[in-house]
């Protein structure tokens, strides 16, 4: 049986997405497609729908020649029994993802990405919706040091 992750930010068109891609890029790369199974999604609806954002899916094609996939989709309380691990990018999803779960029901499985980063000493992922180039492409630094320090986790 497959580990199944959920990535989650606030609109599922930034970081939350290229979580998911950059994940399936180093599951490729280990070879543990159908061991690890990834997907995403946003806490908000507004983007339900669109693809990634252009400026984000740019900033992951220059720094890791990927095209990010995908289309947003709103996080769901039965999210909390389809999948094993459920990674929010910052403390503001982590507490709104909570919010939905019965009482501490589903805690254990609730987890910050930045928990799994090795060279940063970030606790969040920003957003870099409003900002500017560098600040998707730190965006993109950061999920490969966090999805990294998961991948060790999960195959130890």
């Amino acid at each position: 049986m497959p580990s199944k992750l959920l990535f989650v930010c606030l609109g599922n068109i930034c970081r939350s997405p290229s979580a998911e891609n950059i994940m399936n890029l180093l599951v490729r790369e280990n070879g543990l497609e159908g061991e690890i199974v990834c997907d995403s999604a946003g806490t908000g609806s507004w983007h339900v729908g669109s693809p990634p954002n252009p400026p984000m899916a740019a900033a992951a094609f220059k720094k890791l020649g990927i095209q990010l996939e995908g289309a947003a989709r709103q996080f769901q309380p039965s999210d909390f029994e389809a999948f094993d691990l459920i990674l929010a990018m910052d403390h503001e999803n982590y507490a709104n993802i909570l919010c939905l779960a019965p009482q501490g029901k589903y805690d254990h499985k609730v987890k910050l990405m930045c928990d799994y980063c090795r060279k940063y000493p970030d606790r969040d992922v920003p957003d870099p919706y409003y900002g500017g180039a560098e600040g998707f492409d730190y965006v993109i630094d950061l999920l490969m040091d966090s999805c990294g320090g998961l991948l060790e986790e999960l195959k130890a």
